[in-house]
């Protein structure tokens, strides 16, 4: 699916995903700000090859869910100087051709300020959160400032997530449900539990919202498997493992490349 941007006025990720979804399955690859010099390019190179959305992490030094590769990733990043107002400040100065999502722990946006964090968000072209270390149930003043600016909070749900909590998962989230295919950390698996495809069920069963599977996401077979019932995927660990082996931006973008072949071959572009 080639990339196209909804007017700044009617930005609604959520709408965004939806409308592209209907043509085929959602792809967001996962970029560690501040990895390498050329994160950037990264991300460019990334969208030239199929990304409908790109997942920036921010980086932290003590996160809830991620696995080696991402804690790799994130050491690398922030030994290099990599802050959260620095990776907002280089996104700003470029325009990107699909919405940008911030992941990261909650300890930096209120150490950030809410207000000020959503603002320079907004700034750097990011459309919405995934902070997963923020339970619903508190995250009441960051959704409230991320509302006004329009920043879509993403919730996640995992496999023993129970009905009762998903309803409120499903009612509540922006943007998108984070489908958790497996406990745990992130990490790219050879395989994708059957868990993924019940959960992304039980999501859809509830709303049209999209469900986008993480966790696990290795390559186009991966990929094809976790997207049967949900409206994408989400690959991360396997980009930033070839990031981290020193690979070129160009054999880095190669396995998004794959997986876009690979869901519009079984699902349609």
């Amino acid at each position: 699916m080639s990339a196209s941007m909804t007017t700044s006025n009617t930005r609604s990720l959520r709408g965004y995903l939806t409308e592209r979804s209907a043509s085929g399955r959602l792809l967001m690859p996962y970029v560690t700000a501040g990895v390498r010099g050329d994160w950037l390019e990264l991300i460019d190179a990334c969208i030239d090859a199929g990304a409908d959305a790109i997942e920036v992490g921010i980086p932290f030094s003590d996160p809830a869910i991620d696995g080696e590769t991402i804690q790799q990733a994130s050491v690398v990043a922030l030994d290099a100087g990599m802050t959260p107002a620095q990776c907002l400040s280089e996104l700003a100065k470029r325009e990107f051709g699909v919405p940008l999502i911030a992941m990261t722990h909650y300890n930096l946006v209120y150490r950030y300020g809410h207000e000020r964090f959503a603002a320079d968000l907004v700034g750097a072209g990011c459309w919405g959160t995934i902070l997963p270390d923020l339970p619903l149930d508190v995250a009441g003043d960051w959704i409230t400032a991320a509302n006004e600016h329009d920043i879509e909070n993403v919730l996640l749900a995992a496999p023993v997530t129970s009905d009762e909590r998903l309803v409120e998962v499903v009612e509540n989230t922006g943007g998108f449900v984070y489908v958790v295919s497996t406990m745990g950390t992130t990490g790219g698996r050879d395989t994708v539990d059957d868990a993924a495809t019940v959960l992304a069920r039980r999501v859809k069963a509830l709303s049209d919202v999209p469900a986008i599977v993480g966790f696990g996401i290795s390559n186009a077979e991966t990929a094809v498997t976790a997207a049967e019932a949900a409206d994408g995927v989400i690959i991360a660990s396997a980009l930033m493992r070839r990031v981290l082996n020193g690979d070129s931006t160009d054999d880095v973008a190669s396995l998004v490349s794959e997986i876009r072949v690979g869901l519009d071959e079984a699902y349609g572009a």
